[in-house]
């Protein structure tokens, strides 16, 4: 239990990466806030994994791109668990497609979610995570701001601007406060085999490990970054993407579907 006594926020933990993470951190004895935007019932679903695995947690819509909802839904957290120690900005808008279709609305979405989140909820619970010591921030960036991959430009540019502001978040809220990011590699995910049902099969042949990645292989790294274990570690970008920025090249995406992309809510 590395976590005992600790309370957590992870955004977008209705469903994928940030799921697994808010088990994760559950198990490891964490008291864990579920966010979520629009899909309640994959809350209630990660809430209910969390009670399974032994961990102890609640509820909170909001969209993090808004800045009031971000800062009103770390307040009722206080409120409810007593404090903040550990920040995963883990919620994330994709909008993918190519560049000559790039919208405002999409540039918009994207920015809104992926950084104006990320700067203005890290500042608010920074300041809660003060009165309690210090804590945790961990921010979920993409491989994809390392190696580059067709109709992505929006959200490599969203990405890689989120891991600078890792660093110089963790300059400016040194020493009591660190920050640090997880870089996913290609993932298995609902999403992702929505884009092509050939996902998994076509990218685990660029990736030195054979194979994509699951949900549970980031698990490990952000339990590590959110615990005592990790005090010396911050402004770090921890690559876990079975070595594929190693080689940094995609397979063939001309078949990948992103229409629906760009119409989540």
């Amino acid at each position: 239990m590395r976590l005992s006594g600790k309370v957590a926020i992870v955004t977008g933990s209705s469903g994928g990466i940030g799921r697994g993470l808010a088990i994760g951190l559950g198990a490891n004895g964490a008291r864990v806030a579920v966010n979520y935007k629009n899909n309640h019932s994959g809350a209630e679903e990660t809430l209910t994994a969390i009670r399974e695995a032994g961990g102890e947690g609640g509820l909170y819509q909001a969209d993090i791109g808004v800045k009031r909802e971000f800062e009103a839904m770390i307040d009722s957290v206080v409120r409810r668990f007593g404090g903040l120690d550990i920040l995963v900005n883990n919620a994330a808008r994709t909008r993918f497609g190519p560049l000559s279709e790039v919208t405002e609305e999409d540039f918009a979405d994207v920015v809104d979610t992926n950084l104006r989140g990320p700067l203005f909820g890290s500042a608010a619970a920074a300041r809660n995570m003060t009165h309690r010591g210090g804590g945790s921030i961990i921010n979920i960036s993409s491989c994809a701001a390392r190696a580059m991959v067709p109709s992505h430009a929006v959200y490599t540019m969203a990405k890689g601007g989120l891991e600078a502001l890792t660093r110089q978040l963790a300059l400016e809220l040194a020493p009591a406060i660190r920050v640090n990011a997880i870089a996913p590699g290609p993932t298995s995910t609902a999403r992702n085999r929505g884009y092509d049902p050939e996902y998994d099969n076509k990218w685990k042949g660029v990736i030195p490990a054979g194979r994509v990645g699951c949900v549970d292989d980031y698990v490990g790294a952000c339990v590590f970054l959110a615990s005592d274990d990790s005090a010396f570690i911050t402004g770090q970008i921890i690559g876990v993407d079975g070595g594929w920025t190693i080689k940094g090249y995609p397979p063939d995406l001309s078949r990948s579907d992103f229409s629906k992309d760009r119409q989540r809510g």
